[in-house]
């Protein structure tokens, strides 16, 4: 059986990392991103492995390839505000052509294949914290719908090859991570409040901050990747941490780690941002024998303190 490993999105924040966790593992990689969003700086420890090739290319245009190939993980999408609202028609293309072309080379391959679904399925959820089973609170038309409404038809593409072809398919449903390699202005809260933590200047938060997050380490999240992808469970799994914490209290917490003298201040909340986010984790804790293992606040020091040596 092969043992090459196709991973899109791979100079994205958390596409690059699950390429090291793959190749740690003695897996063959082939690495697949067009840099909409992704960087190539991503890359560098990567392609410092004979282990690892990568294609330039677009998914929803991609050509072939040759090897033969037993998994495929599709990361390949604009994933922060920031970017999918600047590139609404790239999200809505990447979530529905892209992932069209790779479950037909995974089914080309028979591979398995896991498409990187998100918490923004449940939109802004009535049902607290939030289970797989739920089918969430979404408005199709709002500002945040091109990439909720693209993640969710990408759910159903695949869960309709899983029944049609009988394929060997996965969803991952994956909740606010962070960690070294994420962009410093992608427009998520945690590279927001610690590069104006560092720099001096006014924390932003937005409402009272009294809305939730919960967040995951990167190093738990491609972990959990990693076993469900290896795992039989073919429907939606949450992956992330169930500690939830307010903005305000995330906002607190990162200007004591950094020492930072910032003043917070407070702005009108945007349209359609979710007021609570957490996971029911209690599938992947049977399933896959996953949970987060890196504390909330270990985790901040870690990114923090990539943030200081590369921001």
């Amino acid at each position: 059986m092969s043992n090459t490993i196709v991973v899109t999105g791979a100079a994205g924040f958390i596409g690059s990392h699950l390429c090291g966790l793959l190749l740690e593992k003695g897996s063959s990689v082939i690495g697949i991103d067009n840099f909409i969003t992704g960087s190539k700086s991503n890359l560098e420890e990567l392609e410092a492995n004979k282990n690892f090739s990568f294609v330039g290319a677009d998914i929803c245009n991609l050509g072939k390839i040759d090897a033969d190939v037993s998994q495929i993980y599709n990361l390949a999408s604009p994933a922060s505000p920031i970017d999918y609202q600047q590139l609404p028609l790239e999200t809505l293309d990447a979530g529905s052509a892209g992932v069209k072309n790779m479950l037909e080379l995974a089914r080309e391959k028979n591979a398995v294949f896991l498409q990187a679904s998100t918490s923004e399925i449940y939109g802004d959820p009535l049902e607290h914290p939030q289970r797989e089973s739920y089918f969430g609170n979404v408005n199709p038309i709002g500002e945040r719908s091109c990439y909720n409404e693209a993640k969710r038809f990408a759910e159903a593409l695949v869960m309709a090859y899983n029944r049609k072809h009988k394929m060997q398919t996965r969803i991952a449903r994956i909740f606010n991570t962070h960690g070294p390699r994420m962009r410093a202005n992608d427009g998520r809260v945690i590279p927001n409040f610690i590069t104006q933590a560092l720099a001096g200047k006014p924390i932003t938060v937005y409402g009272k901050g009294e809305q939730t997050r919960s967040f995951c380490y990167v190093s738990d999240l491609i972990a959990g990747l990693y076993a469900l992808i290896n795992s039989s469970y073919s429907f939606p799994v949450n992956i992330g941490n169930p500690t939830e914490v307010t903005i305000l209290q995330l906002a607190e917490k990162i200007k004591s780690l950094t020492d930072s003298n910032s003043e917070i201040v407070f702005k009108p909340l945007p349209k359609d941002d979710p007021i609570r986010r957490k996971p029911d984790i209690s599938l992947a804790r049977k399933e896959l024998r996953w949970e987060p293992k890196v504390d909330w606040e270990e985790g901040l020091k870690k990114t923090i303190e990539w943030f200081k040596g590369n921001c």
